[in-house]
Parts: structure tokens; C-alpha cells; sequence
């Protein structure tokens, strides 16, 4: 995961899309926080699947039922509409093959609720175009030689991708540079350039 769970605003936006007592399955759940914020404040029926061993380790400490997996590879194996909800957050970007990470997502849940960074926001540009470097940030800590995300994807690219695959957008948020929601009236240019990070809310 790229981002440290405990400082992600992302989870309280993921957490208000899910509907209470719903059955939900978190792959890449990092260190199970909002794993943890679900069971406590949504009562849901909540699992995990984690890629680090310090992760499962940190989850199945907090109380919650986590197993070690591959998004890449484990998907394959839970059946269809098994969950109310599938949630991916800030992991997409680090599949091999995020089309079909996002097609079996849809397909083990009534829902699909995905969040990942915004490769397009205007500081990234303006970082490239000033320093000639890939940009370090806050958010994306890495140098690109030991990043986790091997897929850079911006807001459009992500409408697009759910475009070709037939996902229905069903509800997003856009989230600025201090965590705060963009308008939901704004085009999706404008997300694309001022939205940090984007949370989708997709079914079939």
C-alpha cells in the first residue's frame, strides 16, 4: 500500500459509501484499519485479504479476520456476489494487471469501492514539468526506482478503464491536497487536475 493508513482520509469517505451490517471484503486491507472502523462503526460482516505478512499480522491482531493473498492471483477463487461489497484502497496502482483485478472485483460484489491516488493532480505536473523528476510527495513517498505502484493512473484513466469493462459509476468523490471533497458538479477535468485522490463507488 502507499500510503500509511493511519494518516489516510480516503477510509472515512470509503466507510460512509458502505451501508450498515453489510458484508464486505477488503483486499489489501494493509494494516486492517478500516477493517477496524467498519466492524466498530457499521457493524458489517468483515474480511480481508493482505499481500505483507506484517499486514496480516497487525490485522489479525486488531481482532479481524484476515488471511495473506494476491490480488493479482487469489481473486479467481471467491465466487460470485459472495460480498455486498469488494473495497480496494490505494492499491490498484500496484497490480500487475489492475483490468483484471477491477473485473473480479465486480464480479465477487454487489459493489465495487476503490480508491487510489490521482497521477494527474496539478502539484504532480507541475513537479515533472518544473524538476524534470517523478514526483515524491507526501502521499507517494517512493523514488521510482523502489515505488510499489507499477500502473500510474489518473482520474480520466480510471473513468475510461471502467468504460471499457462496463462498470456503471454509481457514486465518486474527489478528494483535494487537505482532504476535502471537490464538488460533485465539477467535470471530470477538473477532478482530474485538482482531485488528490478519487474514491469510486462501481457496479455492474
Amino acid at each position: 500500500m502507499s500510503v500509511n493508513a493511519a494518516h489516510r482520509v480516503d477510509l472515512d469517505v470509503v466507510a460512509a459509501f458502505i451501508g450498515e451490517g453489510s458484508r464486505v471484503l477488503d483486499v489489501g486491507c494493509g494494516d486492517g484499519a478500516l477493517l477496524e472502523l467498519l466492524t466498530k462503526e457499521k457493524k458489517v460482516d468483515g474480511r480481508g485479504v493482505e499481500l505483507s505478512q506484517s499486514g496480516v499480522n497487525a490485522s489479525v491482531g486488531r481482532g479481524l479476520s484476515v488471511i495473506q493473498g494476491d490480488a493479482d492471483t487469489d481473486l479467481v477463487h471467491y465466487p460470485d456476489r459472495s460480498f455486498d461489497y469488494v473495497v480496494l484502497t490505494q492499491t490498484l496502482q500496484a497490480t500487475r494487471n489492475p483490468r483484471m483485478v477491477l473485473t473480479h472485483l465486480l464480479r465477487i460484489g454487489e459493489r465495487a469501492i476503490v480508491s487510489f491516488p490521482n497521477f494527474g493532480y496539478w502539484r504532480m505536473r507541475f513537479y515533472l514539468l518544473f524538476r524534470g523528476r517523478m514526483p515524491i510527495t507526501k502521499e507517494l513517498p517512493f523514488t521510482w526506482y523502489d515505488t510499489p505502484n507499477i500502473h500510474f493512473c489518473t482520474i480520466r484513466d480510471f473513468v475510461a478503464l471502467c468504460d471499457e469493462i462496463g462498470a456503471t459509476v454509481e457514486e465518486a468523490a474527489a478528494l483535494d491536497g487537505s482532504g476535502q471533497k471537490i464538488g460533485l458538479s465539477m467535470p471530470w477535468w477538473f477532478w482530474n487536475l485538482f482531485g488528490q485522490q478519487a474514491v469510486f463507488v462501481l457496479k455492474r
